[in-house]
């Protein structure tokens, strides 16, 4: 008999940003997971997971940072065989995820590898705050109003696709891929919507950034880097 595995968004960062929901079913789990990196750092959804929950509880699967196919590969079937283990007992598996587990989150390809092994395996997912959420909050940006429409891309969308969505809709958010900000902001001024443009890190967490975009001409971006381009200014714009 196969258990059940339910990925739990936990939020950008900030621990009381983790819904009720969320909490609960980290704590009624038979056995909670969560990402590490092949850093060995403790990593955001841990972090939070960490302020409501025993350390000893937890328990850490690694995933490479690398652009290694191969190596990511491994980490995937390794990770899925770990919980594969539990859910072969007919365990409730728990994976903390920050943002939303089902926006480019690590738990879909967790979950993809492990029905792999086990076909019968039952998958939920409580949906978490995003960052582009957060960043809105914080910033006092308003991300949508009337018929108005919102693109969401990673940093390494590329340029044409970036164009496209800055030229096509009213309100354009980047994530994950801060490496890659200077093209991102350069596109974006070429196309005119770089004023008013907000930039988040770390949100939420100990240094924390929120500043224009303009002012992160030059910089380079955390990997979780957030950018919300709109047509209006935000606070600090």
């Amino acid at each position: 008999m196969s258990g059940r595995l339910v990925g739990v968004g936990v939020g950008p960062g900030d621990p009381e940003l983790l819904t009720v929901k969320g909490l609960r079913v980290l704590r009624e789990a038979d056995e909670i997971f969560v990402p590490v990196a092949d850093t060995g750092e403790v990593g955001r959804a841990e972090a939070t997971v960490r302020e409501y929950l025993e350390e000893g509880r937890i328990r850490r699967l690694l995933f490479a940072l690398s652009d290694d196919t191969e190596a990511r590969e491994r980490n995937w079937t390794n990770a899925a065989r770990k919980v594969s283990e539990h859910l072969q007992s007919g365990r409730t598996c728990a994976f903390a995820t920050i943002g939303d587990p089902n926006v480019y989150s690590t738990f879909t390809y967790l979950a993809r590898t492990v029905r792999e092994l086990e076909p019968d395996v039952e998958v939920e997912t409580v949906p978490g705050i995003t960052a582009l959420q957060d960043l809105a909050s914080r910033s006092g940006t308003v991300l949508l109003e009337g018929d108005e429409r919102l693109a969401l891309l990673p940093f390494t969308a590329g340029e044409e696709p970036l164009r496209d969505a800055l030229a096509g809709f009213e309100t354009v958010v980047c994530y994950k891929g801060g490496s890659r900000l200077a093209e991102v902001l350069r596109v974006a001024e070429g196309g005119g919507r770089l004023e008013g443009a907000v930039y988040g890190a770390r949100l939420g967490i100990e240094g924390e950034e929120i500043v224009s975009a303009q002012e992160m001409i030059g910089r380079e971006g955390t990997y979780l880097s957030t950018v919300i381009f709109t047509r209006r200014s935000s606070e600090l714009g």
